[in-house]
């Protein structure tokens, strides 16, 4: 059994594997995160844990302290099929690397990655599997919560999506959503065009909590994954990637 953790900003996601899929999933919020492993109702020892962390140092510390054998995610240049293009590798976060690994699993082609969390990142994957490089946004909610933050007027908005907005609240919310969306579909529209015949039709992947906001607003190709940071993770430890998911 091994347990697959995506350590984020807000919350850590958690995934059971047992080699033929998924036991459990779920999530603690990361600031209530202790020193000891939760009772995660696993019907067979946990063997192992792999795991990616943006949340900084604490974190790793408080599930080191719960004395499982440890495994940590870090950018590579090569791993499971996937290229690293970054100027610096090792500078790519572990949850984008993850789930650039986790996509290459779900599509052969070339590929959007989009991950819409506390931060929205957005990746290009090649149909070759080559990272070629990617975007990374405020969140949704972090776009809302600056404007009220940083403005003497505006409020922490809760609206709904409109083409052409006429009150502020929804104006506030079709702006951070047109925004994200924006920048999908910039990033979308050329990897859509160097597509090379039928069996590599462009797709954009994209998973996340704020994945339900943007997902009917899409006109593009499109699949909604529950954590593609926790089958890239499963992938890695499986050491070559195969046959996994």
């Amino acid at each position: 059994m091994i347990l697959s953790l995506d350590c984020g900003n807000t919350r850590v996601k958690w995934g059971l594997w047992d080699g033929q899929g998924w036991g459990a999933r779920g999530y603690w919020l990361t600031a209530e995160l202790a020193a000891k492993c939760p009772n995660l109702g696993a019907s067979r020892p946990i063997a192992e844990i792999v795991a990616c962390n943006v949340a900084g140092p604490a974190v790793e510390a408080r599930i080191a302290a719960w004395g499982l054998p440890l495994r940590w995610c870090r950018a590579e240049e090569r791993q499971c099929g996937v290229s690293n293009g970054y100027d610096n590798p090792a500078q790519l976060g572990a949850d984008r690397w993850a789930a650039l690994i986790g996509a290459r699993g779900r599509h052969d082609g070339p590929c959007l990655v989009v991950n819409a969390g506390t931060a929205t990142t957005i990746d290009v994957l090649s149909a070759q599997g080559h990272f070629e490089g990617g975007l990374i946004l405020p969140g949704l909610d972090l776009m809302r919560s600056s404007l009220a933050r940083g403005t003497a007027g505006l409020p922490e908005a809760r609206g709904a999506f409109a083409l052409r907005p006429t009150n502020t609240d929804d104006a506030i919310e079709s702006g951070c959503l047109a925004a994200t969306l924006g920048a999908i579909e910039r990033l979308f529209a050329p990897l859509a065009a160097e597509r090379e015949g039928e069996d590599a039709e462009a797709l954009c992947l994209i998973s996340g909590g704020a994945a339900p906001a943007l997902l009917p607003h899409l006109t593009l190709p499109r699949r909604a994954v529950e954590n593609l940071v926790l089958e890239g993770l499963v992938r890695i430890a499986s050491d070559d990637g195969s046959g996994i998911i």
